[in-house]
């Protein structure tokens, strides 16, 4: 099976949103689709087949005290407004597409973290206006968000267990992948000294252990993705270059450039992309 795994990155993964329109635009549609964080929820604008909305959104609303700033942060305990961007957003101000995703034959994953175990927990989504939470858990950054609680687990960003998660995707069945990443070649993340993970989460030390180790699993996670390349058995497009787009980014035409240059990273793959999945079939 085909599948689509798609890296967070808060609002640098606009440039994800700009790969999938293209993807829709040329019929790119893999049976899987798997995402972490803002992926996730770019990835579930592609299953409901509207091009050109997640920038249309990001542009109107970046501003918008409670879309994601630190006057929500500091009035509602999370930098990303539930209400405002789980409810207001798709319901009524930018209406999502619920009954084209939930009619899609790709069959869409999220991955959040459980603080109790410190583990990644993969949920597949078949009704996201029943299941927002889970959206909303796996993007819900570490600090600057409050835990989501959903059936007795605690969630949060699902990039602190597992940032890329090829290798669970392929473990559920999806050996050939597409992967999206939103930092660009030769980056590694660095580590980061525990005293603030032990400070916020004290109550959940294996959350503790696993948001101090999380540079080593996301960088041993990109030499895992370069064998994959290799061996042709993912195809990587990543960003080409560094624009310095911001986590909170406040600028519309920053954001719009970032997504211009995933558009222009997926059309410049596109012919080479198609012949690996010809060769492949």
């Amino acid at each position: 099976m085909l599948g689509l795994v798609l890296e967070g990155g808060a609002m640098r993964a606009i440039y994800t949103a700009g790969v999938l329109d293209v993807f829709m635009e040329e019929g790119i549609r893999p049976d899987g689709l798997i995402g972490v964080s803002a992926g996730a929820i770019h990835g579930s604008v592609y299953i409901g087949e509207q091009p050109g909305r997640t920038i249309r959104y990001y542009k109107k609303y970046c501003r918008h005290k409670n879309f994601m700033s630190f006057y929500s942060l500091l009035t509602t305990g999370s930098m990303v407004g539930e209400q405002f961007c789980y409810h207001d957003l798709p319901d009524r101000l930018d209406p999502f597409d619920y009954d084209t995703f939930a009619q899609s034959p790709i069959a869409y994953h999220l991955v959040c973290t459980d603080l109790e175990t410190g583990k990644a927990v993969y949920r597949r989504c078949t009704d996201l206006h029943q299941e927002m939470d889970y959206m909303r858990a796996s993007a819900s950054m570490p600090y600057v968000s409050r835990i989501v609680e959903i059936d007795g687990q605690k969630l949060l960003d699902g990039g602190v267990a597992d940032s890329i998660p090829i290798e669970a995707f392929r473990q559920m069945g999806y050996q050939r992948n597409i992967v999206v990443l939103t930092q660009c070649a030769g980056y590694r993340k660095k580590p980061q000294k525990p005293t603030l993970a032990k400070l916020f989460y004290r109550k959940y030390p294996n959350f503790i252990e696993t948001l101090t180790n999380r540079h080593q699993i996301y960088n041993d996670t990109l030499d895992r993705i370069e064998q994959l390349q290799k061996s042709g058995e993912i195809f990587l497009i990543r960003p080409s270059e560094d624009l310095g787009i911001k986590r909170v980014e406040k600028d519309p035409a920053h954001l719009e450039a970032q997504y211009n240059l995933g558009r222009k990273d997926a059309l410049a793959a596109l012919n080479d992309l198609k012949k690996w999945m010809n060769a492949h079939e």
